[in-house]
């Protein structure tokens, strides 16, 4: 069984066309479990969630438009998951847990793009990373991976160690396992998977998310693992997908998740 749970509309239109674009190239490469997240910043919905100024010039969907796109899709015999991928905002619990429970998400994936007014993996921000310290970067992104985790809010954490994305890595090993333990440990505590995610190797840091290193810890403390590839067009759907499956089986991982209306299910590991 293959999942991938991770996928993005944005860059096409939210039409049942450009959807089945994405489904087919899942079919093709044998998916049985397929949906897509769009970025929850898109929406209208979200104003009181996240807001600054690259992302307000990013808002222009409204919710009952993508809602509706997944019941033509439902009419039309095609099986997609209908999610979302929201950003992680400390101090909005109440907000986010608002805006999860208005839709009938089968599952949401929470991820983190921003420490403090850092967009982390954003082209446009690439320079802040010489401007800044690495070391309290890296431990303000791995405490909301904690709270992140303790909010019991997502289903899945998406591409855990996004913070790598630049190549940017703290020398000190000791320092990065130390952040790593205390994600995994918060992580196994709650209701939240981790994603294997091939959209890193499409990135500068040339590897999966997450590190071997993080991904056994996660095996360790029993955290289950969707899979994942992060498309943002049709033809990414399922990339690399036999480096990520090697990868979770090299450590220990005999079973994926799957998710419907909530509910998630073991399933083994294609």
């Amino acid at each position: 069984m293959l999942t991938d749970y991770h996928n993005h509309l944005e860059r096409g239109t939210l039409t049942l066309d450009y959807l089945k674009q994405f489904t087919d190239e899942a079919a093709r490469k044998g998916i049985e479990h397929f949906g897509i997240s769009e970025h929850a910043y898109h929406f209208y919905q979200t104003k009181n969630i996240l807001s600054n100024p690259w992302i307000e010039e990013r808002r222009y969907y409204d919710m009952a438009d993508y809602v509706r796109l997944f019941h033509e899709a439902w009419n039309a015999g095609i099986d997609v998951k209908m999610s979302i991928e929201m950003d992680y905002t400390p101090g909005k619990h109440d907000e986010m847990a608002q805006f999860i429970r208005a839709y009938d998400f089968d599952y949401v994936i929470g991820s983190i793009h921003w420490v403090d007014d850092f967009g982390i993996d954003l082209a446009e921000f690439r320079k802040e990373w010489d401007r800044r310290d690495i070391y309290d970067t890296y431990r303000k992104y791995f405490d909301q991976v904690v709270t992140l985790a303790e909010s019991n809010l997502f289903d899945i954490i998406g591409h855990l160690d996004l913070v790598k994305i630049f190549k940017y890595v703290p020398e000190d090993e000791e320092f990065l396992l130390e952040q790593y333990d205390r994600a995994t440990t918060a992580l196994a505590n709650c209701k939240t998977c981790v994603e294997i995610s091939t959209a890193g190797l499409r990135k500068p840091v040339g590897e999966l998310y997450p590190d071997p290193r993080l991904l056994q810890m996660c095996y360790d403390k029993g955290i289950p693992i969707v899979l994942s590839s992060d498309a943002h067009v049709p033809q990414d759907v399922g990339a690399d997908y036999d480096k990520a499956v090697a990868l979770a089986k090299k450590v220990g991982y005999t079973e994926i998740m799957t998710f419907s209306k909530g509910e998630r299910k073991a399933v083994p590991l294609g």
